[in-house]
């Protein structure tokens, strides 16, 4: 495993690596101000994640940090991932529901010498929709995501269960698990190998079909250092499965991603 240095993407990279980090559970919620007045946070961030999807070598993305501060992160708008800014428009006895917005990242060509030959696949925005149910600390969703604009790479489904834990006063700590469901045009876009790739690249063909994309199991925590400053922690881990795994474009299945920021809390009035 090869990791490179840090790198400043393109401004659509470097707002999804924020989004990214801001699905910690401080970043969703109220405004946490004081009243007549906003809470934001600013800061930085590192983000440590595979080159292409199914990568065994990382980049470091560098990324600011800018949002709003406190809350639980059960509020109206709720940063859960990349491709998962989420709108609660619905919110009935602990039942939730609303679109989303994202970006979906590209894949190079010259990200790795094993997909020479396949060309590149255009990243773009996210749009879909969610579905929720808070129980307590516990809260089952079900989320929809399709590509609307650069390439045509269909769309996933992740169905997943959320656990606040609180482990101490002011230190939030929110664990994610679930499975992800794409549909056809996204594994042939990302795991599949076409008759006219497999001359340019040597690789078997290989048809990626729809069906269970990947299990992940993600953490993340808001750790407040001061009565301003917060450290930020953010880590996740996914397994390719099925077609996905098996794809000859897939150098490992295990896929890790990690952050860690540092943020300060401040009000502006409203």
């Amino acid at each position: 495993m090869t990791i490179e240095p840090i790198s400043i993407k393109t401004p659509v990279r470097v707002c999804a690596a924020l989004a990214l980090f801001l699905a910690g559970p401080a970043a969703a919620g109220g405004m946490g101000g004081g009243e007549g007045q906003y809470g934001l946070q600013a800061g930085g961030i590192a983000v440590v994640k595979p080159k292409y999807e199914g990568s065994k070598d990382y980049e470091v993305v560098g990324a600011p940090i800018v949002g709003p501060a406190g809350g639980d992160g059960n509020g109206v708008v709720q940063f859960k991932g990349v491709d998962d800014l989420r709108f609660r428009l619905l919110d009935h006895a602990g039942f939730e529901a609303g679109p989303l917005v994202g970006y979906r990242f590209d894949r190079e060509e010259d990200d790795a010498d094993r997909l020479n030959g396949l060309g590149d696949v255009d990243g773009g925005v996210v749009a879909g929709g969610f579905v929720a149910y808070r129980m307590g600390v516990l809260k089952p969703f079900l989320s929809y995501h399709h590509q609307v604009t650069g390439d045509d790479t269909g769309g996933i489904a992740r169905l997943g269960l959320e656990a606040r834990l609180p482990m101490f006063e002011r230190f939030k700590v929110i664990a994610t698990g679930g499975v992800t469901w794409a549909d056809d045009d996204y594994m042939q876009s990302y795991f599949g190998v076409t008759a006219a790739q497999n001359i340019a690249s040597g690789l078997a063909v290989f048809d990626a079909e729809a069906g269970v994309k990947d299990v992940f199991l993600g953490v993340s925590a808001d750790v407040p250092i001061a009565e301003r400053w917060s450290l930020k922690l953010s880590g996740r881990y996914t397994h390719l499965l099925g077609d996905a795994a098996d794809s000859p474009i897939v150098e490992t299945e295990s896929q890790w991603q990690g952050g860690i920021g540092l943020t300060y809390r401040f009000n502006v009035a409203r």
